[in-house]
């Protein structure tokens, strides 16, 4: 296993789409609940704590070898947003061709193949760690960074936020996000154990965030896709 792999999947400059995306930001800082780094970082700290956990299950699920299309079908049936369920696929696709280039792998080929217009993409990202040769908890880790970088990305663009103010938001999350990836990552071992499978996988809701989704996807203009 290369660790360094994981600075490649993890790079914002991997050319997985994420940049067209802000993780429900978008619609924060125009509902106002997003005007500064104190209120990035309590966005951020919820989204982590619900879908983040969810990603980063499925992700670390992925990477473990539990079956993708059973997996896709449990990310599903977590995101009640039609417009999120699109955004996740659209993620997954561009994804999907990143890494088949990085990480040339059969698994990916496959799914890629079973879901030729893209498959939710912590599931894509949990088969791309496993292809690069990463642990589960590494795709855990990945996953629950994207679900607060991308947001804090954003938010500088959107709200002309000074940079460094977003990033020590984010390291102030740090010690948050390790426990995260732990239970992330301990449930899908827990699933790959258990005979319940992935419904013992987390399903955290944050139905402001889908309710948003669906708003935000009506917008006539907007700065970013989801």
């Amino acid at each position: 296993m290369s660790r360094a792999a994981l600075l490649v999947l993890a790079d914002g400059r991997f050319p997985a789409g994420g940049h067209a995306h802000s993780g429900g930001a978008e619609a924060a800082v125009k509902a106002g609940r997003i005007t500064d780094a104190a209120s990035l970082e309590s966005f951020c700290r919820g989204r982590l704590h619900t879908a983040g956990l969810v990603s980063a299950a499925l992700a670390a699920a992925a990477a473990l070898g539990i079956d993708p299309v059973t997996l896709d079908s449990a990310a599903d049936a977590r995101t009640p947003s039609p417009a999120l369920r699109v955004a996740a696929r659209r993620l997954g696709r561009q994804l999907m061709r990143a890494a088949r280039a990085t990480w040339p792998s059969t698994e990916l080929d496959e799914l890629a193949r079973e879901f030729p217009k893209g498959a939710h993409q912590p599931v894509v990202l949990g088969l791309a760690a496993r292809a690069a040769g990463l642990a589960p908890d590494d795709a855990a880790y990945c996953s629950a960074y994207e679900s607060v970088s991308g947001p804090a990305t954003a938010t500088v663009r959107l709200l002309s936020l000074d940079p460094f103010d977003a990033t020590a938001a984010l390291a102030r999350l740090a010690p948050e996000l390790d426990r995260i990836a732990h239970q992330a990552a301990g449930a899908a071992r827990q699933a790959l154990d258990d005979g319940d499978g992935v419904s013992g996988l987390p399903a955290a809701s944050a139905p402001l965030l889908e309710i948003s989704a669906e708003a935000h996807a009506a917008w006539p203009v907007r700065l970013f896709a989801s």
